[in-house]
């Protein structure tokens, strides 16, 4: 860390010299940027969590897959990867976990939540929103495995998330809340010291927190906590409240790293192409993925129609 002295050109008919002294920090890999603006810490830059929460918040054992069926044993721990994702081998498995669920580690569900989880978690390939390539709401955007950037100015924070190329704008001034509800809420923030606290609201109850099926309601309401423990990590910690879903308010904390590559951007993962075959592809008169066969095994695809689908069938004449 430096300090640089700057000393500004004549100003005006006035003629006066101007001299400030700014706090600068420089990183391997990353252009000098200012330390702090308007006096608070500067967050500005290319983020990325570190951690298995996008797979699971809860403490896990590695798993054969996110999908997965009894085995040859009656053990829990010795079901294997179900036929959806089979061959994908051990890329299509779940790493373990300690968890990023502060306390006891547990999600306090209700009774009633608890098995829509359950059931959410069974059927993670037709109800998971990120494989439609919804919106992922927050907080899970902030620790999937993509790169976020942080945009900071004196009254607004930008962020800008990779997947899906969505984005939210945390709100320091006054501002009216949204019409209705949103995939990625209403972010108000202020300042704590050096921490910047954000309040997030007006959610609707489309995403998910996690592949594990971990939900909420439209009740939903987040505080975030942001605080720099280096230039270069973020104590990321977040309060969840929801109580249609969960019996008491609920945290979850992690580090989130600085990315230092020295041509590090923000590259745009527009999944929405990616997953229109898998959404609509029963939609074709003509179905246009129906087999894959590989060097040891072959896949057949039969699509489901719900019955009494009108669409469907009058999509196809």
């Amino acid at each position: 860390m430096r300090k640089m002295l700057l000393v500004a050109v004549l100003a005006g008919a006035v003629g006066a010299a101007v001299s400030m002294y700014v706090t600068r920090t420089t990183t391997s890999g990353q252009t000098t940027r200012p330390a702090r603006v308007e006096g608070r810490p500067n967050f500005s830059g290319i983020w990325q969590a570190n951690n298995e929460a996008h797979w699971d918040l809860q403490a896990h054992e590695a798993r054969a897959g996110a999908v997965t069926q009894e085995g040859a044993y009656p053990f829990e721990y010795a079901r294997v990867a179900a036929a959806p994702v089979v061959a994908l081998g051990a890329a299509g498995g779940v790493p373990a976990s300690l968890g990023v669920v502060q306390g006891d580690g547990q999600i306090p569900y209700t009774a009633e939540a608890l098995a829509i989880r359950k059931a959410n978690a069974e059927n993670w390939i037709d109800r998971d929103p990120e494989l439609k390539c919804y919106l992922p709401g927050i907080p899970r955007a902030m620790y999937m495995p993509y790169p976020f950037e942080i945009t900071q100015s004196t009254n607004k924070i930008h962020f800008g998330y990779a997947f899906a190329v969505t984005a939210r704008t945390v709100h320091l001034d006054e501002v009216d809340p949204p019409p209705a509800e949103t995939w990625m809420g209403h972010s108000v923030g202020r300042w704590d010291g050096d921490t910047l606290v954000v309040t997030v609201s007006d959610f609707n109850d489309k995403t998910w927190f996690d592949r594990a099926g971990n939900f909420h309601s439209e009740a939903l309401t987040l505080t975030e906590r942001f605080t720099l423990i280096t230039p270069d990590v973020i104590d990321y910690e977040v309060t969840i409240e929801d109580p249609k879903v969960f019996t008491r308010p609920w945290t979850i904390a992690m580090p989130l790293y600085r990315r230092l590559e020295p041509n590090m951007q923000l590259l745009e993962y527009r999944c929405t192409d990616i997953a229109e075959e898998f959404m609509y592809g029963n939609l074709r008169r003509k179905p246009l993925v129906t087999r894959w066969e590989g060097e040891t095994m072959i896949v057949d695809i039969t699509r489901k129609v719900p019955p009494g689908d009108r669409f469907y069938e009058w999509f196809r004449k």
